[in-house]
C-alpha cells in the first residue's frame, strides 16, 4: 500500500512558474488526507522557504517542510564528510544557505570543496576559477547530473551541463550528490519517517526519477509533461511501473488506495 510520495517539481507540478493542469487538485488531496508527501526537486537555485512560496502563490497548499531539494542533501553529505569544510560555491542562494546553516565556510582561497548547483547566470569566470580550485585539489561536487531543465519556453542548460565543462578540462569527475544518487533518496524517506516499499517516486525524467526509485526500491511513475517521452523510454533497459500523461492520472490509482 502507497502511503507516501516523493513528487518531483518541474516538469510533474509546474512547468517554468506555470502549475501543470491538475497537479494542484493532487497535491490538495495528499495535504486534505494526511499522506506524508515531499516535493523533491534536484532545482538548487531556492531555498525550501522560496520554493514553497514559488508554490502557493499558483495555488498549492504547502510549506517548506513539504519541500526537499538536491542543496539540502548536498549540505548534509558535505557535514557528513567533513564537518567545519570550506567551500567555493558556484550556484544561487538556494545552495549557499544550508551550506552555510551546516557550519560550511564559505571561500575560494584553498577550500576543501568546489560546489555546483543550478543557476540562470553560470560566469565563465566563476567556472574558471572552480577549474583551477579542482585541478588544484579541491574535491568537486554538484548538487544534480541534470543536463537540462524545462520552462515555458522549452529547455535550458543545467547543473549537469555546467559540471562538464569543469570535468572536461579537469579531467576530474563530479561526484553528484542530487537524484539519482541514494543518498538524497534515503534522506528524504527518514525525513518524512517511511520506509521505501511505501513509497512512490513521481517524475518526468527516466535518467534520474524513474531510475532513482528503482535503484531504492520503490514504485515509480513517469509523467509525461516534461522531459522524458514515450520513445525515449525506448533507450532504457528498465521502465517505470506507471506511465501516465500528467499526475492527475495517478490519483485516480493511488488516492483510492
Amino acid at each position: 500500500m502507497i502511503i507516501a510520495h516523493l513528487l518531483d517539481m518541474d516538469g510533474v507540478l509546474v512547468r517554468g512558474s506555470q502549475p501543470i493542469e491538475g497537479s494542484v487538485d493532487y497535491v490538495a488531496g495528499l495535504v486534505a488526507e494526511g499522506r506524508p508527501f515531499q516535493i523533491f526537486t534536484n532545482n538548487s537555485r531556492f531555498t525550501p522557504e522560496d520554493h514553497a512560496e514559488r508554490l502557493k502563490a499558483v495555488g498549492f497548499p504547502v510549506s517548506p517542510e513539504h519541500v526537499y531539494t538536491s542543496a539540502l542533501a548536498t549540505a548534509r553529505f558535505v557535514n557528513l564528510q567533513r564537518p567545519g569544510a570550506s567551500a567555493y560555491v558556484i550556484g544561487d542562494h538556494g545552495l549557499v544557505d544550508p551550506l552555510r546553516r551546516a557550519g560550511c565556510r564559505i571561500t575560494e582561497f584553498s577550500p576543501d570543496f568546489v560546489i555546483l548547483g543550478d543557476t540562470t547566470s553560470y560566469h565563465y569566470e566563476q567556472i574558471a576559477t572552480g577549474a583551477e580550485l579542482v585541478a588544484r585539489g579541491a574535491w568537486f561536487l554538484a548538487t544534480n547530473p541534470d543536463a537540462t531543465g524545462p520552462t515555458e519556453r522549452g529547455f535550458h542548460p543545467a547543473c549537469g551541463a555546467a559540471a562538464a565543462l569543469i570535468e572536461k578540462a579537469t579531467g576530474r569527475q563530479p561526484y553528484f550528490v542530487g537524484k539519482p544518487n541514494p543518498f538524497m533518496m534515503r534522506s528524504a524517506l527518514e525525513r518524512l519517517g517511511v520506509s521505501a516499499a511505501d513509497t512512490v517516486m513521481v517524475g518526468d525524467r527516466m535518467d534520474t526519477d524513474v531510475i532513482a526509485g528503482l535503484e531504492s526500491g520503490m514504485k515509480t511513475a513517469l509523467v509525461l509533461t516534461g522531459v522524458s517521452t514515450r520513445a525515449d523510454m525506448e533507450r532504457f533497459p528498465f521502465r517505470p511501473d506507471h506511465v501516465i500523461e500528467r499526475l492527475a492520472d495517478l490519483g485516480q490509482f493511488l488516492m483510492s488506495k
